[in-house]
């Protein structure tokens, strides 16, 4: 997969003691880059119950961190270009610790501005962690690092699902205090920023651009925004109402967080496999077919037979997986140069997480308004549709190109 050229200046690789440090150093970040959001899903029933807010309110929590996504990237090459990329980072993952702890004070509105706090500094780590992959390693390690980067931000996801449930039971806590834990591995990678950023002199920046105004007008760039926008709305609404789903279908509370960290676990796989496969064919139809038929009968699985959750969760575990990293891999595949990657890829990810919002929000007003869960997963089943055909656009051989030429 392309990487952005860089002069020799920038080209720089760190010194070797440094480079192990380096390394861990990215890999914590990344692991801390979903749990402050994805770790309030298998709590919030008794958030709700606490707070006494309805379900859409609830889902909030899930949809203003995705808006932060979205927006928080805009902000990050002027702050890169003032301060210095690892400067940002360390700054960023300190907000994202007090974004955590905060939340622990008795107050809706604190709760809610937390999450904001929160949201946005994962947004920097979202554009900025793969820049410094591609600014600080060469050759094969920048896809390796990419690689083993999405596995952790999926693992970390993962472990917040499975963890929540079984640890606020185990230590007798409330459900504040419970989120609050994640700002343990948080400050442990504020420490190692502190680290890194004392051991080696800080290199002139590369960060992707976010407007992508040259991209707007191209149909084949709004394809793989809408599948990538598309398909983290399933993402963020499975994560976030799962485990509710599960329990008012007789579940316990966490088996409700234990199958939706199994979907979570099963999607490493196909997070790391799933650009290999991309890259050996010049059209990824197959792909997305896979996309399509593992969402949907994992939907229709949950609907109809509740009884067999296991299995319907690893067919949509493996399903996020593929549509997570089919969209990352269009990045790439769809461009003919590092400049357009880069652009692409700041307008899939500001404007997809900003649709991605609207599933967690969509959803907790279907339940809301319906009564059950049937009405919500219909909408699923049905939300795939334009996923497909957006996907299915994304998928053909061709490359972006700025308005006035052929896409």
């Amino acid at each position: 997969m392309a990487t952005p050229e860089r002069s020799t200046a920038t080209r720089r690789r760190p010194h070797a003691p440094t480079t192990a440090l380096l390394v861990v150093t990215v890999l914590v970040t990344a692991l801390n880059l979903r749990p402050a959001v994805v770790a309030v899903a298998p709590l919030i029933d008794e958030v709700r119950a606490d707070l006494a807010i309805s379900a859409s309110t609830a889902s909030l929590l899930t949809t203003l961190p995705l808006l932060c996504f979205g927006l928080g990237s805009l902000p990050a090459a002027g702050l890169v270009r003032r301060r210095g990329m690892t400067t940002v980072l360390l700054a960023a993952t300190v907000v994202l610790v007090l974004g955590i702890v905060v939340r622990l004070v008795p107050s809706t509105v604190v709760l809610f501005a937390g999450t904001v706090v929160a949201g946005l500094a994962i947004a920097l780590g979202n554009v900025l962690v793969p820049a410094l992959i591609k600014r600080d390693f060469t050759g094969p390690a920048v896809g390796r690092m990419l690689g083993a980067e999405t596995v952790m931000i999926s693992l970390g996801g993962a472990i917040a699902a499975a963890a929540m449930v079984p640890v606020q039971h185990a230590l007798g806590w409330s459900w504040r205090p419970t989120l609050a834990l994640w700002a343990v591995p948080a400050v442990v990678a504020v420490g190692l920023w502190l680290v890194l950023r004392a051991q080696r002199r800080e290199a002139p920046a590369v960060v992707p651009t976010t407007g992508a105004r040259g991209l707007w007008g191209s149909p084949l760039a709004w394809q793989v925004t809408l599948l990538m926008g598309l398909q983290s709305l399933h993402f963020y609404a499975v994560t976030t109402w799962a485990p509710t789903l599960f329990v008012e279908q007789g579940y316990s509370p966490t088996q409700g967080g234990l199958l939706l960290a199994l979907a979570g676990f099963v999607s490493l796989p196909a997070n790391y496999l799933t650009p290999v496969l991309a890259e050996r064919r010049a059209t990824q139809h197959h792909l997305v077919v896979a996309l399509v038929v593992l969402l949907g009968v994992g939907y229709v699985g949950i609907l109809l037979a509740p009884g067999f959750a296991v299995l319907w969760m690893v067919l949509v575990g493996l399903g996020q997986g593929v549509g997570l990293s089919l969209g990352h891999a269009f990045f790439a595949l769809r461009t003919r140069d590092p400049q357009a990657t880069s652009q692409l890829s700041g307008m899939a990810q500001g404007a997809g997480y900003c649709i991605a919002a609207l599933g967690p929000l969509g959803l907790g007003l279907l339940r809301d308004l319906s009564g059950s869960w049937t009405v919500p997963l219909v909408a699923l089943l049905v939300m795939i549709v334009p996923m497909a055909v957006a996907g299915f656009g994304a998928a053909r051989d061709r490359t972006v190109t700025t308005p006035g030429a052929p896409a």
